[in-house]
């Protein structure tokens, strides 16, 4: 007999995020895109943290539209800029900035520095019902000097994981959800849905 998959709204437009999720959390959950549901606002990212970011897109998709939720917000923080681009490294190069603007910005910076230590690090606020729940899941790497690869999105042509000593845009999808910072947070967010 067949059973019925819990749904839940993944609040992205992203379908790069929508994709991994997906093959993350696997057949227990049915994942559902902004699209999905029919919301089309541009939902704002305000706040100064990751933390308060996630919140704002699960609270405006659960208040608005009344879906159990989850969004993410994610950050590549490098040593060597004191931890930025941070909570703005989706819009590193400028509000209207595609991700070769926002790479070619960061290694313009990086430029002639040795310290290439980075993480990317991944919040996921999760709200089922009243309870609001947040996850995190976080990489360690550095920043190459060039791009590598042509998978993935955003910075994964220049970030390269300690663990495996490639550029995430070097990797399979499954090789990098299995140590990836988003990889790890939904993961985390999976297993207490399943337990809860």
């Amino acid at each position: 007999m067949e059973t019925t998959r819990t749904e839940l709204v993944f609040a992205t437009n992203n379908r790069h995020k929508l994709e991994e999720a997906r093959a993350i959390v696997g057949d227990m959950f049915r994942i559902l895109s902004l699209a999905d549901i029919g919301c089309h606002d541009d939902i704002p990212e305000t706040a100064p943290t990751l933390e308060g970011n996630a919140l704002i897109k699960a609270r405006w998709v659960k208040q608005r539209y009344g879906y159990d939720c989850f969004a993410d917000d994610t950050g590549l923080m490098v040593d060597a800029l004191g931890g930025a681009p941070g909570v703005y490294s989706a819009r590193y190069a400028g509000d209207h900035c595609s991700p070769d603007d926002n790479i070619r910005k960061l290694l313009s910076e990086l430029e002639g520095e040795e310290n290439r230590k980075a993480r990317f690090t991944t919040v996921v606020a999760l709200i089922t019902g009243d309870c609001e729940r947040i996850f995190t899941g976080s990489v360690e790497g550095s920043i190459s000097t060039e791009r590598h690869g042509d998978g993935g999105f955003g910075y994964d042509p220049v970030f390269v994981a300690d663990e495996s000593g490639k550029a995430f845009a070097e990797m399979t999808p499954e090789a990098k959800n299995s140590i990836s910072h988003r990889g790890r947070a939904i993961r985390a967010m999976e297993e207490a849905l399943r337990s809860s």
